[in-house]
């Protein structure tokens, strides 16, 4: 048995030895109240860790398999059951959402083949924050970190708890709308329970996340077969003259772009969770070269069943394209859509906890956010603080003012930081020809992506320069906290007296330490 104690300046590990009676404490300096410098090998008896104890680190539990339910699960969430409208709305014909939504899959396995590359070269979880720090430093990275902390994770976890919420209430409310308070509460349930799946064991997220995979492509087989069949009897009127309709500008292709990329998004969490991968350089291309063809082929189709039951018209006129589109086909079996769009929301919801909280830990060990984020549960080997610490942001965005006008601020600072993230892949090559790269994609793929995700999110700027401007300014506040609660060292003894007695407190009552370092 061992305990784990903080002490004034100190960190205090005891090993309690049976054989001896008495306990045997060794020390190691604690770094700064804000850093995670800690060292990360606590010491032991002969250096040897005691008989049947285990190191308190993350465990490579993520297998193939549970790497495809990461990203799978994550995409699939209430996009593509919702989207349709968006981009539709944005094109303006049939052909041209058809087109966009094709583009939008080829361009997401671009930009997921270029994350194979950095996530087998760079071994480090945290995703885009890792890559921009690695390639353009800590300053880009804590921005990044900043603005997904307070309000582009949470608002955007809220969002999609939200669906979940009203998809699964609504077959109890076929006659009248739902209340908005009973949608919140459930919701909040729903957010409880997977707060607590993440911090209590890895395992059992993705087990449960590989049943909610499969959830999400019965769902989106449950669309696609009746549309095949309608086409079948030739049911193509919705297709004539495709890519004729109203008048859509130019400068609204960035909107139909983000409704589209919004669907994809996802492929790129496997990458947060990088050192808990089972063999990284071959698992992580598999994982997504299946996830995305998987993802791309079934996007697409379902859009071609919509549109085999549904115009254009009224699919702009639907608040949920696919409870529509089940009513008409499949009768009474339509209520089990809703159950199954509401499963696919928990899935994403799982499943975007479990990577982002790793974005947050592996921020933390850097010193970009409190050093708590970067301890891990002492017997269920869970990164926990970096988890709940979600909650009560998620809670503070679920009951406030409107989250799609939030996101939509700051959806352009999303594809910024990952066009830039890509764009680093380029640098790295010419910068460090000969580093170990077990997996290379061709230059014009990373090329490609990054130009088109900055192409968009400079179009934006054009097309909404309200909301653009807004987002920006938002993630510019990150610049000025960098200064302050990073690079400022000469806070007052009172702040830094605060800080440590807030983490060891906080230590105390979550059962956690810093993490071992791997051998």
């Amino acid at each position: 048995m061992r305990n784990y104690f903080l002490k004034g300046e100190t960190f205090h590990k005891i090993y309690f030895i049976k054989d001896y009676g008495k306990p045997v404490v060794s020390t190691i300096s604690k770094g700064g109240y804000l850093q995670g410098n800690v060292n990360r090998r606590l010491p032991s008896l002969g250096n040897k860790e005691p008989p049947g104890q285990e190191k308190v680190q993350l465990k490579r539990k993520v297998t193939l398999l549970r790497g495809i339910s990461i990203i799978i699960g994550t995409i699939i969430g209430a996009g593509i059951f919702i989207s349709p409208k968006g981009v539709l709305q944005n094109t303006g014909s049939v052909g041209m959402s058809l087109t966009i939504w094709t583009v939008c899959g080829v361009l997401s396995l671009f930009g997921a083949l270029s994350y194979a590359e950095l996530g087998t070269s760079i071994k480090k979880s945290g995703g885009h924050y890792t890559y921009i720090l690695e390639v353009f430093g800590p300053l880009p990275a804590f921005v990044r970190v900043w603005v997904e902390l307070l309000i582009i994770r949470p608002a955007a976890t809220a969002v999609i708890s939200l669906a979940f919420g009203r998809y699964i209430l609504e077959p109890f409310f076929i006659q009248c709308e739902i209340p908005e308070l009973a949608i919140k509460l459930i919701t909040a349930v729903g957010l409880t329970v997977v707060m607590v799946l993440n911090s209590m064991s890895v395992s059992w997220s993705a087990r449960i996340q590989i049943f909610l995979t499969f959830c999400k492509l019965t769902a989106i087989l449950i669309i696609i077969v009746p549309g095949v069949m309608q086409l079948i009897k030739g049911q193509t009127q919705n297709f004539k003259d495709a890519f004729s309709g109203r008048d859509s500008s130019i400068t609204r292709l960035p909107l139909a772009f983000y409704y589209g990329m919004y669907a994809y998004a996802g492929w790129f969490y496997l990458n947060f969770v990088t050192e808990e991968v089972e063999n990284p350089e071959k698992t992580i291309p598999l994982a997504i070269c299946i996830s995305m063809a998987i993802v791309t082929i079934g996007y697409v189709l379902t859009n071609v069943a919509y549109f085999t039951t549904i115009n254009a018209e009224e699919l702009l006129l639907s608040n949920a394209v696919a409870v529509t589109f089940s009513e008409r086909l499949l009768g009474n079996f339509s209520l089990a859509v809703p159950i199954f769009v509401a499963l696919s929301c928990f899935g994403s919801m799982n499943g975007g906890v479990f990577a982002v909280s790793r974005l947050f830990y592996v921020a933390s060990r850097e010193g970009h956010l409190p050093e708590i984020l970067s301890m891990i549960h002492v017997r269920k080997h869970t990164p926990l603080p970096a988890v709940i610490v979600l909650h009560p942001l998620t809670m503070i965005m679920l009951f406030s003012g409107d989250l799609d006008s939030l996101l939509n601020f700051l959806s352009f600072a999303r594809w910024l930081f990952i066009g830039l993230a890509v764009a680093g892949l380029i640098y790295l090559r010419y910068k460090c020809p000969d580093m170990h790269r077990p997996f290379k994609v061709p230059l014009f793929i990373p090329a490609l992506f990054s130009f088109t995700c900055l192409f968009m999110v400079a179009l934006s700027l054009y097309s909404d320069p309200f909301s653009t401007g807004i987002g920006f300014i938002i993630t510019l506040t990150g610049v000025p906290a960098y200064y302050l609660f990073i690079i400022w060292d000469k806070k007052p003894k009172w702040f830094r007296i605060i800080s440590e007695r807030i983490t060891r407190t906080l230590q105390i009552i979550l059962e956690v330490v810093p993490e071992e370092d791997k051998l």
